[in-house]
């Protein structure tokens, strides 16, 4: 069995100011530890239609931001993103178009492709979202183990990312339900659904449901 895990059968970025980030790494989490200096150079370039929000913050045409969200530098917001009340974007952080990040959510080093929606009470730390995928209330990208070592990524064999922290790698169209923890390196497939209150680890093929860590059945068309 061959684990569905690299970008190109995760994501299909369209994204014009991430496809050169997307289209370089074979795996996602290689993308992590580039994302600052990507959006150094973005912010160095400049990027047609976003303008300067406050010093290393870019953003693009009708953004909402709510009075007591934060953002910290360096970061790119792409348009129509709404930032609700209390969200705190803690820096290295990029998201697409239409993006929904919601009230009281936290995100750090991450991306975000277009439509993604983190609506309410959310953490993602060092994680990438596919297009169109959907955390539930109060569910978490967990991004460092308990031991402090690395993260590995478990499918039909170890995958060693050779980093301390990994999140959540939710592919297109992913939706995971309210409640729920991603310990860290999990993957979730394209189209597949977790149902709220399921603590995961590892990796999850696409076009399926998950009713608990150990039981997986495949979506019917």
């Amino acid at each position: 069995m061959t684990d569905a895990i690299k970008t190109n059968d995760l994501f299909d970025c369209t994204t014009p100011y991430l496809k050169e980030l997307f289209d370089e790494s074979e795996y996602p989490w290689e993308m992590l530890p580039k994302i600052k200096e990507h959006i150094e150079k973005l912010l160095s370039e400049g990027l047609d239609s976003f303008t300067l929000y406050s010093d290393g913050v870019l953003i693009g045409e009708n953004v909402k931001i709510y009075p007591t969200a934060t953002i910290e530098a360096p970061a790119i917001i792409g348009a129509g993103t709404v930032i609700r009340p209390g969200a705190f974007i803690r820096g290295n952080v990029i998201t697409g178009e239409n993006c929904v990040i919601g009230n009281s959510s936290e995100l750090k080093n991450c991306i975000l492709l277009d439509k993604v929606q983190i609506p309410h009470y959310n953490y993602v730390g060092d994680s990438v979202l596919g297009n169109k995928s959907h955390m539930g209330a109060g569910a978490i990208c967990s991004n460092f183990k308990a031991d402090g070592k690395n993260v590995v990524v478990h499918g039909s064999k170890n995958y060693e990312t050779n980093l301390r922290k990994l999140g959540g790698i939710l592919a297109d169209g992913a939706d995971i339900g309210c409640g729920c923890v991603l310990n860290p390196g999990t993957v979730i497939g394209k189209n597949t659904s977790v149902y709220p209150l399921t603590a995961l680890r590892g990796i999850y093929p696409a076009n399926c449901i998950v009713k608990a860590a150990d039981k997986v059945v495949i979506r019917k068309k």
